[in-house]
Parts: C-alpha cells; structure tokens; sequence
C-alpha cells in the first residue's frame, strides 16, 4: 500500500485542501470497453477447469466420414433441391393465371382436377430442375474442395461457374459463358451471405 505524502501546509499554516479528483471520462472508458483498446476475449474451456469431451467412438467417427463424403452431400443437396423445387413449382402453378387454361376453348372455365393436375406437373418439373442443379453442384464443389485443400469462398465460385457452364452450353457457348458468370455471382453471393 502506497503512503501519500502530506500536501505542503500553504502560507497561512494550515494545509492546502486536496485537489479535486479528476471526472470519470467516459470516452476513454467506452475505448476500453467498444473503442480500439478493447482486448478481445480468447474463450479458453481450460480456463474454466475444461469441457469434458469423450474419445468419439468408431461407429461416431464412421458416421462423421460418411457425411463428410461427396456422394452423401451430392444426395442431400439433390433431395433437398427436389424438394425445394417442388414447393417453388406448386407456388408458381398456383399464382399463375393459366394454369388449367385450354387454347381451344378460352372461355370455359377449368376443373379442380386440371388445375391440381397441372400443380403437380409443374412441381414435378421445377423438382427434376433443380435436384438435378443441387446435385451438379454439390458434386463440383467437393470435387474442387477436395483438389484445394482449402473451404473457402473461391470453392463455390468455381463450382457454380462449372454448373452454370454445363447447364447454359447446351444451348450454345455463349449461354455457357453467360451461365458461368451467372451462377459464379450468384454463388460468390450467396457465400459472402452465408459465411
């Protein structure tokens, strides 16, 4: 502990009050606090005596490698893409203005049944669409993972330019080239989103 010195006695003999203390700047408290002296916090389980953590089983590290494999994403990717389609197809039947419409006969008005018929087979296309868009994907980003080494955001630029290539340049290599910047955008969005 520190022993303050007294402060000079003035000229009358009697001491020299103290000097006011100094206010609480609370600029300099927010730097410490939000500012750029803050010292980020390093989250340490030793510090708090550990997290128990059990050696992962065989059967744990089995299931581990067969999520993390390509064909198991590639198949998640296609049925959720089904899935994820069919609800788009049906959406888009059901707030579309001809869906039932017949060319032949403009003023009759379509059953139930035509209407719910044509739904479904717009679900069933739009499903086929986009598994098939899931799965190539999902199937060339692992690929280009597992050739890097790396899991970064380059990873589904270059597998949406590959799917989007492949898709558009069945209909020429300018739809191609237009399908590769297009989808490599949209991925490179979508990342910068997510992560």
């Amino acid at each position: 502990m520190a022993i303050m010195a007294a402060p000079p006695p003035s000229a009358s003999g009697e001491p020299a009050p103290p000097p006011p203390p100094q206010p609480l700047q609370y600029s300099l408290l927010l730097q410490h606090l939000v500012g750029d002296k803050r010292q980020p916090r390093v989250w340490d389980p030793a510090v708090f005596g550990g997290i128990p953590c059990p050696p992962k089983s065989e059967e744990q590290k089995m299931v581990e490698r067969v999520m993390e494999s390509c064909p198991f994403k590639a198949a998640l990717a296609c049925v959720g893409g089904f899935v994820l389609g069919g609800a788009f197809g049906i959406f888009t039947a059901g707030i579309d203005t001809n869906v039932g419409f017949d060319p032949k006969d403009p003023y009759r008005t379509p059953t139930a049944k035509e209407v719910l018929k044509d739904m479904g087979q717009r679900g069933i296309s739009y499903a086929k669409n986009f598994a098939i868009v899931g799965a190539m994907f999902s199937c060339t980003e692992c690929v280009v993972e597992s050739y890097r080494g790396k899991s970064d955001w380059k990873n589904s630029v270059i597998s949406g330019c590959i799917t989007g290539g492949a898709i558009g340049f069945r209909a020429g290599l300018k739809a191609g080239v237009i399908g590769c910047g297009g989808f490599a955008a949209f991925s490179a969005a979508v990342d910068y989103y997510l992560r």
